[in-house]
């Protein structure tokens, strides 16, 4: 027996392919693969499991199936490492100068500043400001990426798209509220909760 370890994406995307119940990763492979059972040496089963607290599985199979890993792993967007690439990204990110005095001042209410507050962090880290989807609340959609999604999940929603990002935001909610998520914000991309608690008193 041989033994490879495959990522989360890629166990998934064997795992979509069951077309019935008790088959097992071999039988999957070896049919997308396009192998006869006489062309390989069977191997053991394995049990499909829920992957969601795993980050890599151990799969039992043969030389052959080792030889193929490339070519199943081509089919499958690759999954991104997103705790590294934050921590590599936001190391160089001072977050304090995220307030302008002067800029922040020119806004209009609440709204303006918490605008101006997002779009500056979307300028700032332009390759992990995605993380701000990970940000809901119970039952509250506060960023989606267009307006629609925001209006399907409340029609009083009042989005507003954060500069050029592409993301959109919540922005009914009231000051207090409007702290908390952009204090999460911060956090999510990289900075510590003391700092993020304090700009986010600037809104």
């Amino acid at each position: 027996m041989k033994y490879i370890e495959i990522d989360e994406e890629l166990y998934r995307y064997i795992a979509s392919k069951t077309e019935r119940i008790g088959e097992s990763a071999s039988d999957i492979l070896r049919r997308l693969l396009d192998l006869s059972v006489e062309s390989i040496e069977l191997a053991e089963p394995l049990a499909i499991s829920h992957p969601s607290l795993e980050t890599a599985h151990a799969v039992t199979t043969s030389q052959v199936i080792v030889e193929a890993k490339a070519e199943i792993e081509a089919a499958v967007e690759q999954p991104t490492d997103y705790a590294t690439e934050n921590e590599a990204v936001t190391a160089d990110v001072d977050f304090a100068d995220v307030v302008h005095e002067h800029l922040l001042s020119q806004q209009k209410g609440a709204v303006g500043r918490f605008m101006y507050l997002l779009d500056s962090l979307s300028a700032m880290t332009p390759s992990t400001f995605s993380q701000i989807l990970k940000i809901q609340g119970r039952g509250r959609l506060y960023f989606a990426r267009t307006k629609a999604e925001l209006l399907s999940a409340s029609q009083s929603a009042n989005p507003k798209e954060i500069g050029a990002s592409g993301y959109w935001v919540t922005t009914n909610n009231n000051t207090a509220k409007k702290r908390t998520i952009l204090s999460e914000v911060l956090v999510q991309l990289g900075c510590n909760e003391e700092l993020a608690k304090s700009i986010a008193t600037r809104i």
